[in-house]
């Protein structure tokens, strides 16, 4: 099984209305892109010097399901809310 995490750190002018309609497309993957079987996200609350704003944590069968959820049709568009609306996007996937 293979974890994903994703740590984003915002810009300071992300709309709110992309940032809701980027949380809503999270929240339509669960179920509904092959091999993804879990997906959790959510803000951080402490809100500490070393914290990013975002996490993202994905569980995988295997790499490969990792390279469909990269490339699938929910997954592309929310691309074009987390990219240009962030200062920093870090990641790291590692076998459970």
């Amino acid at each position: 099984m293979i974890r994903h995490a994703v740590l984003f750190k915002f810009k300071p002018d992300f709309p709110a209305a992309e940032r809701a309609a980027w949380i809503a497309g999270l929240d339509r993957m669960e179920g509904n892109v092959p091999g993804l079987l879990s997906l959790s996200h959510g803000a951080d609350v402490l809100k500490q010097d070393r914290s990013f704003d975002y996490a993202i944590v994905a569980d995988f069968n295997a790499v490969e399901d990792l390279e469909v959820y990269n490339t699938h049709p929910l997954h592309e568009p929310l691309k074009k809310y987390s990219f240009p609306n962030s200062e920093q996007i870090i990641a790291v996937d590692f076998p459970l």
